[in-house]
């Protein structure tokens, strides 16, 4: 354990006791604010640099320019823009800045969201309706996506009853377009690609995508939730990326996350078309409610201010300057940390192209990359553990950049230590990892994971402190259901598992 999070664990003041009522008397407002910094006691050490994901940090005096934007409109609403005009402009200006930035014509609309995955529930939820409208034979519609592609098009196909196709990937982890065109069919109104996929870094071939999605008559819907606000100053700084934006003719609509690579305030992306044909089918309207008529461009129905006006702020206040500022210094961490991996024997890079994604997995049968996490979780770092196959998901930014030695320092202590350890891998979090990525029959992963939500969400969840340990989705999993899983384990993976493997590599479930 590092003397820095030593440190950090001795600075702690103790979290706050449970709270199931709302007191009779408000309490101290300075004594909540403390409560609450304390509740930051296990969160991820971001502020550092050792968090690889979740928080997109610019800098200190960008976030505080960012809480100062959203607080101006803390209050305001935007359910009702003709209540409050200034939401409704700011998001047609931020939907402007973006399609100016993805290379989109006057003829591109959209509207902002509260992240990537409303963003792509709406996409699905679009082009299922444009469908019913332009296809009334389609009876049981279905989308054909990437084996890659973000899980939240697998939430959009379970909440609005829209078969998911998976489309394999190749050893380079993108896309078979010929698959994709093998599995469109009558019933298909939308394919989608990614830009770039988040498991693995790379760009799916938009162009090929475009070029089948105009021969079909299909739209095609690129996710790039990711990259959307990173990918075209990665092309400004002067790396090669493949085209993928609106200049791909067969491309309909393009998801994109503010609140990532764009550095805005948390709860802002954009989903945008290439015209009101299109957009048009995202809106609900009700014209019969007691209440009046309604109507909603998106999901929500209140829509924060302060996520629309930290978006419309910091986009100006960052500039196509700042932003390729910060994507060099990102970029150049990536190529710190791929050319020192490269040099750790026993690991290896995968994917990680023309982004700022670094994805390493085990290169040699000794070592275990779930126990190499560990070790390095045990060394202060919030680590990002994927499967299919095992490895370790690196998100990037010009806030790595200070602490690329230390990480390479820590993993390569960490590989040594496990190649000369072999035992650890069946403790921790790494027997926890590895039973779950193995069990053959993923519905008993399903199974005993939802049950696993029900705790966590039900009465007593919000008071049981092994949610604070690990992943604690994870680690309830294996406290409960671990003599289940090893004798899944022990009667199919012999004799289901190759089976099963064969038959999701060919479906794109590598």
């Amino acid at each position: 354990m590092t003397a820095l999070r030593l440190q950090k664990e001795d600075d702690r003041r103790p979290a706050p006791p449970p709270v199931r009522t709302v007191p009779v008397k408000g309490v101290d407002r300075g004594e909540l604010l403390a409560q609450l910094e304390a509740l930051h006691a296990d969160d991820a050490d971001w502020k550092s640099g050792r968090c690889f994901s979740l928080v997109y940090h610019a800098s200190d005096e960008h976030t505080a320019f960012l809480k100062a934007a959203s607080s101006a409109f803390f209050s305001e609403n935007g359910l009702n823009p003709m209540a409050f005009k200034s939401l409704k402009r700011m998001e047609l200006e931020v939907v402007r800045m973006a399609a100016s930035l993805l290379h989109g014509d006057d003829d591109v609309v959209g509207t902002m969201t509260s992240g990537g995955t409303e963003s792509l529930l709406l996409a699905i939820k679009t082009y299922r309706d444009l469908a019913k409208k332009t296809k009334p034979w389609i009876v049981f519609p279905e989308v054909v996506l990437p084996a890659t592609a973000h899980v939240a098009f697998d939430k959009a196909g379970h909440y609005f009853g829209v078969k998911i196709r998976w489309a394999p990937v190749g050893k380079d982890w993108r896309v078979d377009v010929d698959a994709v065109r093998h599995l469109t069919n009558r019933n298909t109104i939308m394919i989608a690609g990614s830009a770039p996929q988040y498991p693995h870094g790379v760009l799916d071939p938009i162009e090929a995508l475009g070029r089948l999605a105009q021969d079909k008559g299909i739209p095609l819907h690129v996710d790039a939730c990711v990259g959307g606000f990173m990918l075209p100053f990665v092309e400004k700084v002067g790396r090669h990326v493949p085209v993928w934006d609106f200049r791909v003719p067969g491309v309909t609509s393009i998801s994109a996350d503010l609140h990532k690579y764009g550095y805005t305030a948390k709860g802002a992306s954009v989903i945008l078309y290439r015209n009101m044909e299109f957009l048009k089918h995202q809106f609900f309207v009700a014209t019969d409610w007691p209440g009046g008529i309604y109507i909603s461009p998106s999901i929500p129905g209140t829509r924060a201010g302060g996520a629309i006006a930290a978006a419309w702020a910091g986009l100006q206040a960052m500039g196509v300057e700042g932003y390729c500022a910060l994507t060099a210094k990102a970029l150049l961490a990536c190529d710190q940390l791929k050319a020192g991996i490269a040099g750790i024997d026993g690991i290896k890079v995968i994917g990680s192209e023309h982004c700022t994604i670094v994805t390493w997995t085990a290169a040699a049968k000794d070592v275990d990359v779930y126990a190499v996490a560990d070790q390095l979780q045990d060394r202060g770092w919030h680590v990002d553990r994927q499967q299919h196959p095992a490895c370790v998901h690196l998100t990037v930014t010009a806030n790595h950049l200070p602490v690329v030695d230390d990480y390479l320092r820590d993993l390569t202590d960490a590989v040594a230590y496990v190649r000369a350890h072999p035992e650890v891998k069946s403790r921790g979090n790494a027997a926890m990892y590895g039973m779950m990525a193995k069990v053959p029959v993923r519905a008993l992963v399903k199974q005993a994971a939802l049950k696993v939500m029900e705790g966590m969400y039900g009465k007593d969840g919000a008071t049981d402190p092994a949610q604070a340990q690990g992943d604690g989705l994870v680690d309830r999993f294996v406290a409960r259901h671990q003599d289940a899983v090893i004798r899944a384990l022990d009667v199919l993976d012999d004799v289901a598992g190759p089976a099963v493997a064969r038959f999701k590599q060919r479906r794109g479930r590598r």
